[in-house]
């Protein structure tokens, strides 16, 4: 199933599609209308796979950089956005400025960042 979902999608090449019969295999009842897929699958085919890495990774920043070869900030860029792609709130650029100063030190000090990351998210 997991390689019929990447055909798919490269098929469609990011164009919206919308599934017309769907059929549960353990019962052959198929069901005919028009359904609109889930946020999650009308993603590209790269941000599906980033979100189930950083799902299998239960949410590590640290091992998402160990896994895609990027910083922190990279990663953080990147689920800012899938998160509003998704619809699923703001981002930590929205958040409150007095709170990021000691978020990056408890990052720091969790081994989440380095200290020249957290010296550079401190200057910005």
């Amino acid at each position: 199933m997991p390689n019929e979902w990447k055909e798919l999608t490269e098929l469609t090449r990011g164009k919206a599609i919308c599934i017309e019969r769907v059929r549960v295999l353990e019962s052959n009842i198929a069901i005919e209308g028009s359904f609109e897929l889930p946020a999650l699958a009308q993603l590209p085919i790269d941000d599906q796979v980033f979100v189930g890495a950083f799902v299998r990774s239960h949410g590590s920043i640290k091992e998402m950089e160990r896994l895609f070869g990027v910083s922190y900030p990279t990663i953080k860029n990147r689920l800012n956005r899938l998160s509003q792609a998704l619809g699923l709130g703001m981002g930590i650029e929205d958040k409150p400025t007095a709170s990021s100063r000691t978020e990056i030190l408890d990052r720091l000090e969790r081994g989440e960042i380095t200290p020249q990351e957290a010296m550079e998210a401190l200057a910005k």
